[in-house]
């Protein structure tokens, strides 16, 4: 986003009594809920409430198959299934990040993991994050269906802003949030040291007013229709939400 860009929605805002440049009024405001901890099922995956006994062998199976899935982590890879599962319990018992195992629904294996964090349901701001991806799961339905099935979530539980943050460096991630329909927001330059190097972090997110008609366009794409026999998409989520 451009300085440009700024004034433009600054001329969309009011004054006040002092002729101030103001945001609009946001009328019958409502803080969000708290996500809760329970299941959220789709056609191709379930997202469960991370559990280290359960999920965790399964997750380190997936995982040790392409360790370039950590390198834009700031932890990770592990050595040793112990070290992992005593992670995944340290993170499982935290209510911020809030993870998920992303379990597929044909293997009925944890495949892999994504979190909300950030969580602010008094400014109806959460942001979506430590997504770590399998192999078994990378450029599938059910990694799509896993992010819809949050983007859903969070909107019903009232959240206003829904955000992406990733490494610049990391174009998969970029590419993804794009692909999903995350407007780039700016570069937040030199905002982290991680395994002792500099990260530039690129902001997207989604606003509840964008939500409808990315949510129309994420179910026509999940819709079986748009598989072949083969199981490969006819139409691109870019061709469903009418882009190309």
């Amino acid at each position: 986003m451009s300085i440009a860009d700024v004034d433009v929605l600054a001329a969309a805002g009011s004054r006040n009594a002092l002729g101030q440049m103001v945001g609009l009024p946001v009328t019958d405001w409502q803080p969000a809920a708290w996500p809760p901890r329970r299941s959220l099922s789709g056609r191709f995956c379930r997202l469960e409430p991370l559990d280290a006994a359960s999920h965790g062998p399964a997750l380190f199976a997936a995982m040790a198959a392409d360790e370039r899935n950590w390198t834009y982590l700031s932890y990770g890879p592990f050595a040793v299934y112990q070290d992992y599962q005593d992670w995944l319990a340290a993170q499982q018992a935290k209510p911020d990040p809030h993870f998920y195992a992303i379990v597929d629904g044909a293997t009925d294996l944890a495949v892999g993991v994504a979190a909300y964090l950030r969580i602010d349901p008094a400014m109806g701001c959460i942001e979506l994050g430590h997504l770590n991806f399998s192999p078994a799961l990378q450029r599938r339905p059910a990694a799509t269906e896993a992010m819809y099935l949050l983007m859903r979530q969070a909107f019903e539980l009232g959240y206003r802003r829904y955000e992406w943050k990733c490494d610049t460096l990391n174009l998969p991630s970029r590419q993804a949030a794009e692909r999903l329909g995350f407007r780039f927001e700016g570069l937040f330059r030199q905002a982290m040291v991680y395994k002792g190097r500099n990260r530039d972090t690129a902001w997207f997110s989604i606003l509840d007013s964008e939500w409808p008609a990315l949510r129309q366009g994420m179910e026509r794409w999940l819709a079986p229709d748009n598989f072949d026999a083969a199981g490969r998409q006819l139409r691109t989520l870019a061709q469903c939400r009418g882009g190309d």
